[in-house]
């Protein structure tokens, strides 16, 4: 698997190839079929994976906290909704509840746990989506995600070799 401080620079060297994988999956690719590969290898490669070594996520991105979390993120941390929203948030764009007001996110502890546990919201539980259905449909977005998340890479790369893709230089 490739360190968690190397990912984006590789990334950054296969950006066309992997635009160009992404293209032939969205015209190749069977919908359920590559469902079904994306959560087989999101298992295999999770299963061993201590994201809390990696956070690259947390680093890169602001958190985004939906509206209806804020009461039980701040009583979780022992503080008025008034003060969690003060302290941390900021509204996010396009009205959409509020995300955190620094990156890396204002809940990241030096020891790559979150402060807010497992209050933390779904979009952090699920990140980075590779367990999720409808992939075809994501894949662009999907191609962010292969320059933060080692695993994410890694699944992008396997998947290149089970479908037998070379791209043309």
């Amino acid at each position: 698997m490739i360190a968690p401080d190397k990912v984006q620079i590789e990334a950054k060297k296969r950006e066309n190839e992997n635009f160009k994988f992404r293209t032939y999956l969205k015209g190749h690719a069977d919908e359920e079929e590559l469902d079904a590969q994306f959560l087989r290898l999101h298992n295999e490669l999770f299963a061993d994976y201590d994201c809390s070594k990696c956070r690259n996520c947390c680093k890169m991105y602001k958190g985004s906290i939906p509206e209806e979390d804020i009461e039980k993120d701040a009583e979780h941390l022992g503080i008025t909704t008034e003060q969690f929203v003060e302290f941390f948030l900021e509204k996010a764009r396009f009205d959409v509840g509020y995300q955190t007001k620094h990156k890396p996110c204002d809940f990241l502890m030096e020891d790559g746990n979150c402060k807010l546990g497992e209050c933390r919201p779904d979009n952090c539980k699920k990140y980075p989506y590779t367990n999720q259905p409808e992939r075809l449909f994501s894949l662009l977005g999907f191609l962010d995600t292969v320059s933060i998340c080692p695993v994410a890479f890694e699944i992008f790369e396997r998947l290149k070799k089970e479908y037998g893709f070379r791209a043309r230089r």
